[in-house]
């Protein structure tokens, strides 16, 4: 992939890469300086950057609401799912997951 330095009449080199290049948008984000703290550590326990540990933890949030949604939409044209339906659905995102019945109690415990 080659492309043009047009932006500046003095540069008339081409840059090339000969794999892809990810694309990013920067952006500048504000939070509290606790609420870095723990993202940063986050993070550095999962050998990710900070900003590498956001993304995945944006996109995985964007996932869910998606998810919601969809269960909101299938709901209005079906009906709510019963308690045991509900439950199924817990179990089965826990399996997907790879978490036990013993990880699911610490968390509503906590």
């Amino acid at each position: 992939m080659c492309a043009e330095a047009i932006s500046d009449p003095e540069l008339s080199y081409r840059l090339c890469y000969h794999e892809l290049v990810a694309q990013r948008d920067k952006r500048s984000i504000s939070m509290p300086p606790e609420l870095a703290r723990a993202v940063e550590e986050a993070a550095r326990a999962e050998g990710k950057t900070f900003s590498g540990w956001v993304t995945e933890t944006v996109a995985k949030r964007l996932k869910l609401e998606e998810a919601r949604g969809v269960i909101a939409e299938w709901e209005a044209e079906n009906g709510a799912f019963t308690p045991e339906e509900r439950a199924e659905g817990h179990r089965r995102a826990r399996a997907l997951l790879g978490l036990d019945a013993q990880d699911a109690s610490d968390q509503k415990s906590a």
